[in-house]
């Protein structure tokens, strides 16, 4: 139960209903002061995550924001560096949990995170590999940072005799507040002192103001924002808050060598990155010309797949491929297999790939996720009715928290949202198992691993532009049909 209030007065109130209601005898202590941290400067933060079998690099820039602005979410990574599925998870897991500041764990506050590089791996990589390597990075860049403490402040209304005025002006002060003072019209015995002062010093003030004015004064108090701390090193002093010590949000990063995860310290990580820093990548662009102030593209400079695949087989050792035979001449003789028919074709969707693989659906998806979803059903039921085939459209729901999953049927799409710590890439995966070699399925999606899966598998993949293609040509077939019916 939350019960927010104002003033003594109110916790009297409160203390009297509680005991009237339900019997129970409750005191009020001081409370505790809900601080924020923020950034004084940009800074860019790197995570890895690589234990065995699992791989993910994450590097953000981290922006301080003007006062009131939140923590604000952005990606400006090309998608040569890092697919847009991996990007969303990135985004995902920012969204998905309060990051906390370095200085005492308060919740972080005015800040724009932007991805701004990553790296993935054919094979190793999970969605839950981004999450990890994404707030490590966010610790990491905060460690770095000129950490700045904020603390809630007050808009104080005070109004007092002005004999009066000199002790409040004294108190004010010593609050660490700014005031001004004006003179109350049409009474020149009572003056008015308008200003801030921090929520922690104004504690218990209302009863001082009574107290020294014997009742003729009046403290009006409102919620004016967050400003920098008065006394962070005296609140810091009490707090003992080691950011290195909390379990809970890492600021490490986890390499692998000699077939082992190891764990580096956030000062260190820099000397381990896979990826260039972004500062450096900046200045490499703009010494080469290739990025103005005003426009321009960016340079990017990132491991090649080759690099990356010969860095895991020196960890991992060699990478097993299946091998595939050259294709064999069928004798004339032999009887030659049947066509396969037409009710034997199926269709399966990574349904968020598709999405943010879709200029018009992302668009929406912007504003409306469910929106989003709901067109690319409806769009695959046009889809299946008229090329006669069955659609799976798979959505993940991995960071549902309880979901259960669901399915359900709607004319010849079947819809699927995954369980909670189920990934769209571990249901598909499964789904191409029980399906076996069957060339008439195919699997719509720009994830890599779901290719490589749909290779091993035995079974047709389509990138998502080249499917979008395919979906134009199907709508323009509608259109023609439906003209020439009406004629």
């Amino acid at each position: 139960i939350q019960v927010q209030v104002m003033g003594e007065v109110q916790l009297d109130v409160l203390g009297a209903h509680i005991a009237e209601r339900f019997g129970f005898d409750v005191t009020f202590d001081e409370g505790s002061i809900l601080y924020r941290e923020t950034i004084a400067a940009t800074v860019e933060g790197r995570g890895h995550y690589e234990p065995l079998r699992h791989y993910a690099e994450v590097h953000l820039l981290m922006e301080p924001l003007p006062r009131g602005s939140g923590v604000v979410f952005a990606a400006d990574c090309d998608s040569a560096v890092l697919d847009y599925n991996w990007q969303h998870q990135v985004l995902c897991a920012l969204e998905e949990r309060s990051h906390v500041g370095v200085l005492g764990g308060f919740p972080i506050a005015d800040i724009k995170i932007t991805l701004v590089s990553g790296r993935s791996h054919l094979k190793h990589t999970e969605g839950g590999d981004f999450r990890q390597a994404t707030w490590r990075a966010v610790r990491q860049g905060l460690m770095r940072a000129e950490s700045v403490l904020l603390e809630p402040i007050e808009s104080i209304y005070l109004e007092l005799p002005t004999s009066c005025v000199g002790r409040a002006m004294v108190d004010l002060q010593a609050m660490g507040g700014t005031f001004e003072l004006q003179t109350v019209e049409g009474d020149a015995e009572r003056s008015l002192i308008v200003g801030q002062a921090p929520t922690a010093e104004l504690r218990g003030y209302a009863s001082k103001v009574a107290a020294y004015t014997r009742g003729l004064g009046k403290l009006s108090c409102a919620f004016g924002g967050y400003a920098p701390c008065h006394n962070t090193e005296a609140v810091l002093r009490v707090l003992r808050y080691e950011p290195t010590r909390d379990q809970e949000h890492p600021c490490d990063s986890v390499f692998c060598a000699h077939g082992a995860g190891f764990s580096v310290p956030w000062n260190e990580v820099e000397q381990h990155m896979h990826l260039p820093s972004y500062f450096s990548m900046h200045k490499d662009a703009a010494e080469a010309g290739g990025m103005r102030q005003s426009g321009g593209t960016r340079k990017w400079a990132f491991i090649e797949d080759r690099e990356l695949e010969a860095l895991m087989e020196r960890e991992f050792g060699p990478i097993r491929r299946r091998v595939y035979s050259e294709k064999r001449v069928v004798s004339a003789t032999k009887p030659q297999p049947k066509p396969m028919s037409p009710a034997h074709k199926r269709l399966i969707l990574d349904g968020y790939n598709v999405i943010f693989g879709w200029d018009a659906l992302r668009e929406v998806s912007e504003v409306s996720i469910e929106k989003a979803r709901e067109l690319l059903i409806d769009a695959m039921c046009n889809y299946a009715a008229f090329v006669d085939v069955p659609v799976d459209v798979v959505f993940d729901a991995y960071r549902v928290k309880g979901g259960l999953g669901e399915e359900y049927q709607k004319g010849r799409v079947h819809v699927v949202y995954t369980k909670e710590l189920e990934t769209a890439d571990a249901y598909i995966e499964r789904l191409l198992t029980e399906v076996g070699r069957d060339y008439s399925v195919r699997v719509v999606t720009s994830d890599r691993l779901i290719q490589v899966t749909a290779v091993h598998t035995g079974v047709l993949r389509m990138p998502v532009s080249e499917f979008i293609e395919e979906l134009a040509r199907v709508r323009e077939e509608i259109a023609v049909i439906t003209e020439n019916a009406g004629k």
